[in-house]
């Protein structure tokens, strides 16, 4: 039996309902995968506070970040893998966690043998958008 190609090793976290490691410890999950687009979500609360009240940017990275990783662990095959080489995130307006819910959709812009290329946007329950991000990410043969 061969391993899984990217698209099936991220389509096995939303089966199993596990979420990334990251994910767990920030309340985080995959929620869909297509080839080159991935959605991540997770409910607000104080885990994802600074102390101002609002979501921490680090929090709204991160999600922003692994909704791009997926995105582009879709299209890579079994021997290949990734690492993000830069992300550059905006933030457009405060977040607090009464919002509820984030949804941060990923998608891939261009990928290459060695670099791909994604954009996302984290959107809250309310509709809004609250932030987005440009990613570079390496692919690698493993």
């Amino acid at each position: 039996m061969s391993a899984p190609n990217g698209f099936d090793t991220a389509r096995a976290f939303i089966g199993d309902g596990r979420p990334p490691g990251i994910g767990e410890a920030l309340n985080f999950r995959l929620l869909e995968v297509e080839r080159g687009f991935a959605v991540c979500g997770g409910e607000l609360g104080r885990h994802a506070m600074n102390a101002t009240g609002f979501v921490h940017g680090g929090y709204i990275a991160t999600l922003l970040d692994t909704a791009c990783g997926f995105a582009v662990l879709s299209l890579l095959s079994a021997d290949q893998t990734y690492t993000t080489i830069d992300l550059k995130t905006a933030y457009h307006r405060g977040l607090r966690p009464e919002v509820g819910t984030v949804r941060a959709e990923g998608r891939v812009v261009t990928i290459g043998r060695r670099v791909a290329f994604a954009e996302a946007k984290l959107l809250g329950g309310d509709g809004k958008l609250y932030a987005s991000a440009t990613s570079s990410l390496l692919v690698i043969a493993s």
